[in-house]
């Protein structure tokens, strides 16, 4: 019974994990980048970045995850148990809380105030190191708790294979 979840499994692991190399190449050096830029092309830039992202596979992934990982974590727990459905439970609760919750109240508010800015305004080249820095801080985390919950996957399908 529980080899059945290994495919599924693998599945969630090389979500959360492509997630995270997403959110990783922004920590790494898009965002550097777009601060070392003249704050106008950076922040046309962010803002573009931020316009066409509902329209990627990137997207889909991010938002899929979570409720198939909250699913997975649900019937693991209730078919098998034990350390399997500890492992998804935990991928689960990290990709939910890390990822979905800080993208939807820390990433998005401030990717929403930068998209209603006038990119050459005073007021938006202000707030755009402060937009840097805190949009950086919490796309660590969102690094962090996707590679985490790629690790608690990929353990869930070792221990269900």
């Amino acid at each position: 019974m529980m080899s059945t979840f290994v495919p599924g499994l693998v599945a969630l692991s090389l979500a959360s994990g492509l997630v995270g190399g997403v959110f990783l190449s922004f920590s790494d050096f898009v965002m550097r980048s777009l601060g070392a830029s003249q704050p106008v092309a950076g922040i046309e830039a962010m803002q573009q970045i931020n316009r066409k992202v509902y329209r990627s596979v990137f997207m889909v992934l991010l938002l899929g995850t979570g409720p198939v990982a909250i699913a997975a974590s649900v019937l693991a727990a209730f078919a098998v148990g034990g350390a399997m459905a500890l492992a998804v439970g935990a991928g689960a609760a990290v990709y939910v809380l890390g990822v979905m919750a800080v993208t939807i109240a820390g990433n998005v508010p401030m990717n929403e105030r930068l998209d209603r800015m006038a990119f050459g305004a005073a007021e938006t080249r202000a707030y755009w190191p402060v937009y840097l820095r805190r949009w950086t801080g919490w796309n660590h985390v969102r690094v962090l708790a996707s590679t985490l919950s790629a690790a608690l996957f990929a353990t869930g399908a070792v221990l269900a294979g």
